[in-house]
């Protein structure tokens, strides 16, 4: 073994929006009346957050964003995680930093002050599991190059970027200055995260995709909205031309991954009950991100990836309730 092989000791490292979620079941009606896109990240200020907290009663609270429940999935695997993400030296800044060790992930990312309040998104689920998320990104939205903990970044297998992240101007710079560090063995993924994200920064998502990603994550509408096209098949074929590996989510029907060399399908396992869609594609990730690490093949880290999402969606809350590893038994 090479130093550098016995240097990438980290499986993932995320990247991402540090939050605190707040979870609310409420019906189609709710969600018009606030007037919020349904299925979607909108994004809204700290006065919009607090009035949204106020609506609603019976709730449930845990640490997120979608980089750092999808470093949470590669840690129930089994797998070695770490996590880039600010948080303000205030009470739900600890819960999250204490929440990270509690799990053995790295996270090392200085606080903000306290007048900088750690961020938190309200996700509304409906009955049909769809889930509505209102962020106020908060602490997180202030990440600098000069929080980076680049020797982190070197140890990882793969760097997992969050599209979320791309909206601050001095997040996005942290993001490609992180990406410029990751070992030349180890690789950088990049999640879409939303259609929207994708529509407000497509030509800046190319470019980056281009300079540094070698793993992309999409579900098909983003990857549609990526390449301005509305035929799936043609978007998944442009991907082949893009990056190294494609990673689509197809809700029901599976999942896809795209080389140059061609497609690997998985299919979707039947679930009981859909409860709550929240981190579906993050705990999907996890279990392809994981599955790559550990030098996996294609359908093997398809299989995972469908293992964790289907424990997540459910239950209630983007983080997985039962040991994924012995979920997936032999595959993990």
């Amino acid at each position: 073994m090479t130093s550098n092989e016995t240097r990438l000791d980290i499986d993932v490292v995320g990247f991402g929006n540090a939050l605190v979620d707040v979870l609310s079941h409420q019906d189609d009606t709710f969600i018009e009346s606030i007037g919020s896109a349904k299925g979607a990240m909108n994004l809204v200020d700290a006065a919009r957050s607090a009035e949204l907290y106020e609506l609603v009663g019976d709730r449930v609270t845990i640490s997120g964003g979608s980089a750092a429940n999808t470093v949470i999935g590669v840690n129930s695997l089994g797998g070695s995680a770490g996590y880039i993400g600010r948080v303000s030296d205030d009470d739900l800044g600890d819960t999250f930093s204490l929440d990270m060790r509690r799990l053995g992930i790295t996270h090392t990312t200085p606080r903000a002050p306290t007048h900088d309040p750690t961020g938190r998104c309200i996700v509304f689920i409906t009955p049909d599991g769809e889930r509505t998320l209102n962020t106020f990104l908060g602490a997180s939205n202030g990440l600098r190059s000069s929080d980076v903990d680049m020797d982190l970044i070197a140890r990882a297998k793969l760097l997992f970027l969050e599209g979320y992240l791309w909206d601050p101007p001095e997040a996005k710079t942290a993001m490609r200055y992180a990406a410029s560090g990751v070992s030349p063995e180890g690789q950088v993924a990049l999640t879409l995260s939303d259609q929207f994200c994708v529509e407000r920064h497509r030509s800046s998502f190319l470019e980056l995709i281009d300079d540094h990603v070698d793993v992309l994550f999409a579900n098909e509408h983003e990857v549609m909205s990526l390449f301005e096209v509305d035929d799936l098949d043609r978007a998944l074929e442009m991907t082949q031309e893009l990056v190294k590996l494609t990673v689509v989510t197809l809700g029901a029907r599976g999942s896809v991954l795209i080389t140059g060399d061609g497609y690997t399908k998985i299919s979707a396992d039947p679930v009981a009950q859909v409860v709550d869609k929240t981190g579906a594609g993050d705990l999907y990730a996890s279990g392809v991100l994981y599955g790559l690490a550990r030098g996996y093949d294609l359908q093997r880290c398809g299989q995972l990836g469908s293992i964790a999402a289907e424990e997540v969606i459910g239950h209630i809350g983007p983080r997985p309730e039962t040991s994924l590893r012995e979920l997936a038994g032999a595959l993990a």
